[in-house]
């Protein structure tokens, strides 16, 4: 095709203008045959308006940016999460009670710690350790310890005493037993549910947020969040986090400190048919001066009240510091569009130390009693890891899911201790300040702990989820073999001590669930699924002594209902579990006595979940369970029928937040928690009371120089209430007394 001649006729460099123009694909004018070729063409290509556009810097508009910030601040949660072998679900979809809590929800209420996070939830209690500072919690009348909280479904690699919530994306709660789905927990507990957490990974878009915070009375701290991706394609991520808090608490006297340290670096392919994702952290945490739990001696005859909110009855010198580095590797490739294999590795190293002092109160009355003291060191090394594949196929009508893989845990424990033979007097309402007592009974190397438990778990799963009538019904079948080698060794001065205990034994846990979908928005459900723990070996006074038992399974029946249409969903769920106990039972009349597993513990209970947007502006999420925690076949019928020692009858939890319509980027929020009575003993003769805490606060987003700042103030416990939180285990937990929060985060 021969040029116009106008186009000839310009000069070279108008030519290569307009040349470079017609290759980008703009729409050249019309030109007349005698046209002058200094005219300037008037009509240029919509696309090169648009480029030049898209070229000139613009102002952001201030009105956006604190909508899609004050989007970015709201409450989340919502339904679903990491089922282990079964891979991420949406809740709707999986015949369990699942849920997450977003990063947003973490940073907005200001949470410093796990326990804090899930104050959120109505059927999660948090309460302490046995004589120290660590966070164990109570699902569906069962507890689940440090030790057995998960990350991104491994066991055995998240620090076991406090965790620093702000490296983490979610925070997931599964209702029920878990055996299948997981494995059998190395603590031994997590029968009444399991916590999984999910590390933060870059997204498309970065990130680069700053935050500082001030808790009352003189605690302060900050994080910085920064998050990118690389390449052509964004196949390279990485996330960093950095987050820190001293000073003194609420608590008179109680100091805290915390570092976290988290990085996440992953790539996918081009195609996304490859995932990888390494994350490396360290934690820190530490109370020195810590309010402990209370103990009741065997005399009590009442619950003492409790003392002054800020009161801290604790001694100065007790203390622990926690220091913990971990992480894990994932790697996912898709065979195909219906296969996928997939593996994770995970690991931790953990150093404890910790000197600890608990009250034990003898007159409830006038609140004296006796402390002791106990130091304790405490070294781990674990190592976790899974691998599996899961595959989609049909057999003519019917749509399969299998999921088929294994896991293993390897933990090494070490542990020495000093304490006091002779304890110190104290008092509940006017605690003196006494020096530490001399600790003169020692067992193991206290600088250098030696192995004291061995821990090997593995397992094998399979499952097929199988779906009929166009996604209307969906049944899972499935099983986990398991087997559990666990060492125990006496406490050295010269290396591993000589073998004390030695369990080994193995147990297949089965799982069938069932899922209905009368409309798409909706799903009726029912699982039949098991706990699973270590067994007890015979101990004391028994014609059986050293017996090991097979591992302990609990049965749960549960069925309930779901409803979620993405900006709310609710749940209504209604559950059996059984739990096997051991007591010593006389034997005839010979006066020996035999240890047997013949007791139970049957809880049963009612879960409802409300989460999401109520009305355009207002959010919810809370909901309240009933529980009924039965102990049954006790030694000698002694205690049949009585309820559980510290689950409350029901629990209550609301929050609410609402965003005001006459000031943008302004949000009211506010909380209730609400427990019922709790029993401190088998006997059920000591309890304590009902229990209500209002928590209030605000937050405010607004611009500068086109950066989203938000402000926030709260205030937890504001009535200053008094109160005994928890009675599990027979000791007592004071809450916190009123606490006031503030925050800022800015958006770079």
């Amino acid at each position: 095709m021969r040029a116009h001649p106008t186009f000839r006729s310009m000069p070279a460099r108008r030519r290569s203008r307009l040349a470079c123009l017609l290759l980008a694909g703009t729409t050249l004018p019309v030109f007349a045959a005698a046209a002058d070729p200094s005219v300037v063409p008037q009509t240029v290509s919509r696309k090169a308006t648009s480029a030049s556009k898209a070229s000139t810097p613009t102002v952001p508009n201030d009105e956006e940016i604190i909508v899609k910030a004050k989007r970015r601040n709201q409450m989340e949660v919502t339904s679903g999460g990491q089922l282990g072998a079964l891979g991420n679900k949406k809740g709707l979809d999986v015949p369990f009670n699942i849920r997450s809590y977003s990063s947003s929800l973490i940073l907005n209420q200001q949470s410093q710690t796990l326990g804090q996070v899930l104050e959120n939830d109505p059927s999660v209690r948090t309460t302490y350790g046995y004589g120290n500072f660590s966070e164990m919690f109570v699902i569906r009348g069962f507890a689940v310890n440090g030790d057995d909280v998960a990350i991104n479904g491994l066991y055995g690699i998240t620090p076991r005493q406090l965790v620093s919530p702000q490296l983490y994306d979610s925070v997931q709660v599964l209702n029920g037993a878990s055996a299948f789905l997981n494995g059998a927990a190395p603590g031994g507990s997590a029968i009444g549910g399991n916590i999984n957490l999910m590390f933060k990974q870059a997204t498309d878009a970065p990130i680069t947020r700053l935050t500082g915070d001030y808790t009352s009375s003189a605690m302060g701290g900050g994080s910085i969040d920064v998050g990118r991706r690389f390449g052509a394609d964004k196949q390279f991520g990485v996330r960093l986090n950095v987050a820190g808090q001293s000073g003194e608490d609420s608590i008179n006297n109680e100091y805290r400190h915390s570092t976290a340290l988290g990085a996440d670096f992953d790539w996918r392919s081009r195609d996304n048919r490859t995932r990888i994702s390494m994350d490396m952290n360290y934690q820190n945490q530490g109370v020195d001066g810590g309010r402990p739990a209370v103990f009741l001696s065997s005399t009590a005859t009442s619950v003492p009240r409790p003392a002054s909110p800020s009161h801290n009855y604790g001694q100065k010198w007790a203390y622990n510091d926690l220091n913990y580095v971990f992480g894990m590797l994932n790697i996912e490739h898709d065979l195909s569009k219906h296969v996928t294999l997939y593996g994770a590795f995970g690991a931790l190293h953990g150093d404890e130390k910790g000197n600890y002092s608990s009250p034990t109160i003898t007159n409830p009355t006038t609140g004296a009693g006796t402390a002791g003291s106990m130091y304790v060191p405490y070294s781990q090394t674990n190592e976790s890891t899974r691998a599996g594949v899961r595959a989609h196929f049909r057999t003519g009508f019917i749509k399969h899911e299998i999921n088929a893989g294994g896991s293993a845990l390897w933990e090494d424990s070490g542990a020495a201790y000093s304490m006091a033979l002779t304890p110190v007097a104290t008092n509940l309402y006017a605690t003196p300040q006494v020096a530490s007592p001399a600790h003169t009974f020692v067992g193991g190397v206290l600088d250098n702990p030696q192995t004291t438990s061995w821990t090997r778990l593995y397992s094998l799963f399979f499952s097929d989820t199988m779906t009929f009538l166009n996604g209307r019904v969906a049944l899972t079948g499935g099983f986990r073999y398991q087997n559990m080698l666990i060492n125990g060794y006496s406490y050295s001065t010269t290396g591993r001590g000589a073998l004390s205990s030695h369990y080994d034994q193995d147990a297949i846990t089965p799982v069938v669930g069932l899922v209905m979908h009368p409309t798409r928005q909706t799903s009726l459900y029912f699982n039949r699924i098991e706990g699973l723990s270590q067994g007890p070996t015979a101990s004391g006074n028994v014609i059986n002594l050293g017996e090991v038992f097979p591992p302990y399974k609990s049965t749960q029946y549960e069925v309930g209902a779901k409803y979620d249409i993405g900006r709310f969903s609710a749940g209504l769920a209604f559950y059996q579990i059984g739990q096997p106990n051991a007591y010593s039972e006389a034997v005839g009349n010979t006066g020996n006595y035999a240890y047997r597993v013949n007791g139970l513990q049957r809880n049963r209970g009612i879960e409802l979940m409300v989460n999401g947007e109520i009305l355009p502006g207002l959010r919810f999420n809370g909901g309240g369970t009933l529980t009924q925690a039965a102990l049954r076949q006790t030694a000698g019928g002694t205690y049949n029928g009585n309820t559980a020692i510290g689950v409350p009858n029901y629990t209550i939890n609301g929050n609410l937040e609402y965003d005001l319509p006459f000031l943008k980027g302004a949000t009211v929020v506010g909380r209730v928690v609400n427990t019922g009575k709790q029993w401190v003993n088998q006997a059920n003769t000591l309890h304590i009371p009902v229990w209500t805490r209002f928590d209030l606060g605000a937050r405010y987003t607004f611009t500068t120089y086109h950066k989203p700042i938000t402000l926030r103030f709260g205030v937890d416990n504001i009535a200053n209430t008094r109160y005994w939180s928890s009675a599990f285990n027979g000791y007592l937990l004071q809450g916190l007394p009123r606490t006031f929060k503030f925050s800022f985060t800015t958006d770079l």
